[in-house]
């Protein structure tokens, strides 16, 4: 099956008919279903396809004579919230169309290439990204992970148990992985301004997310004079434009995209906000001293609001060095550049884990992602299936 077949296939699963945007969080029926089809798709080209407790799957390609350290590649299939069609699936899809190219070529590896399906990588419902390669690597615990909740108050574990899904019975091994290779749709305008429609990555910036919870006193909406009021909501509208001008301050990026309101009422003054932080940085350092900026300016707001302030890290990973000599080898193959990137995936994970990672970006015209917006072109996702496949055959050769 083509590219292009796969991606309709792949188009109407978990997409909203309201706003375009998909909703494929993991261990629901839009995400299993698309699990489904990659088994599928998998078992159609004649690949072994390993699928743990968490539903971390790889699909092998294993010629008799292929042995030595693997060749892994592939993404994730879960989006954020409303999110886009291409973070994540292209990475899926494009790593099938290149096995099929490899194959059409007449290439048989001498390495067995795996093509991965890392589960639950945006974080939109348990809050951890890269969930599903914290685990396998051991970056995460599932005892700490089993205990976390979605916005519905459901359980980790009892979303997993739902799912027919048992982390007892086992995780992925990475112990035979030589190295990973992620292709990804760019999330920015780099490759749009060099006019290219291929990149590699030369690093992952340090980021978090952070939940910060303010609160007050709940009071009438009309009665209570201004002067009389603790609002949580002034303290926390206040650290939205502190932590919008730290950043800019700094050439950083910070963002309150997520907020919880109790009493949530349009007549009462709030007794509780809580909200959510993502911030990235250039460096571990510019991450710490950022989030301790607009924390610190939210303590002394609370302060004069007489609210109270909790700052809680809820995912922090560090900065990401991908391995330059291996950056520099494929960024050769089509004399592609080398960029950096503001956004974490699951190759900084196993980057981290000491497995020597690379990345390759296809271009995207709007610049946009984790909104419907975000789209690439197929000329440009083609020419990032035909990179893959060099890529993989320079590496498993």
């Amino acid at each position: 099956m083509s590219f292009e077949a796969m991606w309709r296939d792949l188009h109407d699963v978990g997409r909203s008919a309201s706003s375009g945007g998909y909703f494929r969080q993991p261990w629901t029926s839009a995400e299993s279903e698309l699990r489904a089809w990659f088994t599928e798709q998998a078992l159609a080209r004649g690949l072994d396809v390993e699928t743990d407790g968490m539903g971390n799957q790889v699909a092998w390609w294993r010629p008799s004579e292929a042995s030595g350290p693997a060749v892994l590649t592939g993404s994730h299939l879960d989006s954020v919230l409303d999110g886009g069609a291409y973070d994540g699936p292209l990475g899926v899809v494009s790593a099938l169309a290149a096995v099929d190219v490899l194959r059409a070529r007449g290439f048989s590896p001498s390495r067995p290439i795996g093509v991965s399906v890392f589960t639950e990588e945006e974080g939109s419902r348990f809050g951890l990204a890269c969930l599903g390669s914290r685990l396998v690597t051991g970056a995460s615990t599932w005892a700490d992970a089993r205990e976390r909740r979605d916005r519905d108050g459901v359980f980790l574990g009892d979303a997993v148990a739902a799912a027919g899904l048992d982390p007892s019975t086992g995780l992925l091994s990475l112990d035979d992985v030589g190295c990973f290779v992620e292709l990804h749709v760019e999330q920015g305008r780099d490759l749009v301004d060099r006019d290219v429609a291929v990149g590699v990555a030369s690093e992952i910036w340090p980021h978090g997310r952070y939940r910060f919870d303010f609160e007050g006193e709940a009071n009438h909406a009309g009665t209570t004079r201004m002067e009389d009021r603790r609002d949580p909501m002034l303290t926390y509208a206040m650290t939205a434009l502190a932590a919008n001008k730290q950043a800019r301050l700094a050439g950083q990026r910070a963002t309150f995209g997520r907020i919880e309101v109790a009493p949530n009422g349009t007549n009462a003054v709030p007794s509780r906000v809580t909200a959510w932080l993502d911030a990235r940085c250039s460096s571990d350092e510019a991450l710490a001293e950022l989030v301790d900026a607009i924390s610190r300016q939210a303590g002394e707001r609370a302060s004069r609001d007489e609210t109270s302030l909790r700052v809680t890290p809820e995912s922090v990973s560090g900065s990401v060095a991908f391995d330059p000599d291996l950056a520099r080898d494929l960024a050769g193959i089509g004399d592609w550049p080398i960029i950096p990137t503001q956004a974490g995936h699951d190759a900084g994970i196993l980057s981290a884990a000491g497995i020597p990672t690379a990345m390759l970006f296809v271009r995207n015209p709007t610049g946009i992602s984790h909104s419907p917006d975000e789209h690439a072109e197929t000329a440009d996702c083609l020419a990032g299936v035909d990179a893959l496949a060099d890529t993989l055959a320079r590496l498993a050769r």
